[in-house]
């Protein structure tokens, strides 16, 4: 299996930034596609951002402009860089990795961000 380690949440001001982590270790062949999502008290898990191995990036519309989804691939390692942080964005972040062959959908533990004054 692979696992997922993420790092770099924390409380942060209204406009301020921030920079997630996430590495994949384990039996890892390939790596399709790693992301970000978030989930905020009593709402669903909803998609951030998603990188696959050859670059496409794929974005929420409430993060475009704002935040910046990019991946090294050796390392097997995916970064979120979130700019011009609000209120709005305090959720629970989790990394994603994904591969159809061999299949596997890995998640993270977890890493809480709060943007508040």
């Amino acid at each position: 299996q692979v696992q997922l380690a993420e790092s770099g949440g924390s409380l942060v001001q209204p406009g301020g930034s921030l920079r997630l982590s996430c590495a994949a270790s384990g039996s890892i062949f390939s790596v399709n596609v790693m992301g970000w999502y978030r989930q905020a008290p009593g709402k669903q898990r909803e998609l951030v951002a998603t990188i696959t191995s050859t670059g496409s990036t794929n974005y929420a519309e409430s993060v475009k402009g704002r935040f910046t989804i990019f991946r090294d691939n050796p390392k097997n390692t995916v970064y979120l860089q979130m700019n011009s942080l609000k209120p709005e964005d305090t959720a629970v972040y989790y990394c994603n990795a994904r591969n159809n062959w061999p299949y596997y959908n890995s998640w993270g533990q977890g890493t809480q961000v709060t943007v508040s004054s």
